[in-house]
């Protein structure tokens, strides 16, 4: 996948950006989520997963201080932020409004 941030996120389908890090627990244990999500919603959504400590900046310019923190943006507007562990239910009813 290529572009820049700023493009990505101005898709005209939801993007879900899943900031997170190597080193911890709880991002690890939202990959399966993720995956499933991306499974079964195919199309309709991206799913773009961005290291915090591979991308200070962009970590820095959205002011994400924990992860994982969950992002949707569509049409280069955020639309959606919660920060903590999510399971796909809850990953469903963040996406399903955006479509």
């Amino acid at each position: 996948m290529t572009g820049t941030f700023e493009e990505l996120i101005a898709s005209k389908e939801p993007v879900l950006i899943d900031f997170f890090a190597e080193w911890c627990g709880p991002c690890k244990a939202m990959a399966p989520a993720l995956q499933q999500l991306a499974d079964e919603m195919g199309d309709k959504v991206r799913i773009i997963k961005i290291d915090i400590d591979k991308n200070p900046a962009l970590q820095r310019k959205y002011r994400v201080s924990g992860v994982p923190t969950i992002m949707i943006f569509k049409n280069s507007k955020q639309l959606f932020r919660q920060s903590g562990a999510m399971m796909l239910p809850q990953l469903k009813q963040a996406v399903t409004p955006h479509l």
